[in-house]
């Protein structure tokens, strides 16, 4: 990829924006201590949040403009990419970034959960838009890790940054969830283009072609990070998008039962099933029933 910088230690960054490294595995940047520079893709070896100073109108989401103007947290997960729209001009940095080295977390509760923290998962456009007040609340977890990098690293050092950036992730749970309430209008209709997705899907031959729809597939067409889309049918529906994808082939696998000049094979096969056993299977999994025991109950 051209013009791409690679950041694999937190040493890599801290120099790169001119600030000093405290301690080899975690840092929190102030941005602006940056040169100015022209964008570029960057590549982190490690997570990265940047808390970014947002001007009216910079960000949109499709037609619309955010609404939460005072910052925006973007969370990169490691061996991630981020592209950046170059129009070739050099920009001052704003804002402070969190990084922090999957190494340091190994061992400890945090490195157990970090993959419950689905948004390291979600696309820029998915950012989470804060107000002033929860800005405050994250400037103060980061100024708590800032003060432990600042203290002579004893016994409790780790720890208490660790916890700290744990404390500073569960803050973000909330905080999305306040967005996922807050921004109906920008997801107004996203479980209607699901359903309407799902019925068109089993009405061309994607099916046969494709197999069973994915979730990743259903974000995918619906713009969306699997993540990012998962957690949002999630709060929407209260189940996960796979028990809504499954959910919706039992249910266009009873209609096409109803047909008797469909073999069950025919079927499994119509579904986008590879074998028709895991078809039966499946359907007696979710129904109690097999396919040919349904059948016949629904004959009577």
């Amino acid at each position: 990829m051209d013009n791409l910088r690679r950041f694999e230690t937190i040493n890599d960054y801290n120099t790169f924006n001119n600030n000093e490294t405290l301690h080899p595995l975690v840092s929190v940047v102030d941005l602006s201590k940056a040169s100015p520079r022209s964008a570029s893709n960057m590549y982190f070896g490690f997570y990265t949040i940047f808390l970014k100073q947002v001007n009216c109108g910079d960000l949109r989401y499709g037609r619309h403009t955010y609404d939460y103007q005072e910052g925006t947290l973007v969370f990169i997960g490691p061996g991630q990419v981020v592209s950046v729209d170059s129009s070739g001009e050099t920009y001052q940095p704003k804002g402070h970034a969190l990084i922090f080295h999957p190494d340091l977390i190994h061992g400890t509760s945090l490195g157990r959960h970090i993959q419950d923290y689905t948004f390291f998962g979600y696309q820029s456009s998915e950012a989470l838009h804060i107000s002033e007040r929860e800005r405050r609340i994250v400037l103060d977890c980061f100024s708590k890790i800032e003060y432990e990098l600042d203290h002579a690293i004893d016994k409790h050092s780790k720890k208490l940054i660790v916890d700290n950036i744990e404390l500073f992730l569960n803050y973000c749970v909330r905080f999305y969830e306040r967005q996922f309430i807050t921004r109906d209008h920008v997801h107004t209709g996203i479980l209607e283009k699901f359903e309407h997705l799902l019925n068109a899907y089993f009405q061309t031959d994607h099916p046969q072609t494709i197999g069973l729809p994915s979730v990743a597939w259903c974000a995918g067409e619906l713009n969306l990070s699997p993540n990012y889309f998962g957690d949002l049918i999630k709060k929407e529906t209260g189940q996960s998008a796979q028990d809504y994808i499954q959910a919706k082939v039992i249910e266009v696998a009873k209609e096409k039962i109803f047909d008797p000049g469909k073999t069950v094979n025919e079927i499994a096969y119509e579904l986008g099933f590879k074998y028709p056993q895991h078809f039966s299977r499946f359907f007696k999994e979710r129904v109690g029933k097999s396919p040919n025991e349904y059948r016949m109950l629904h004959d009577n």
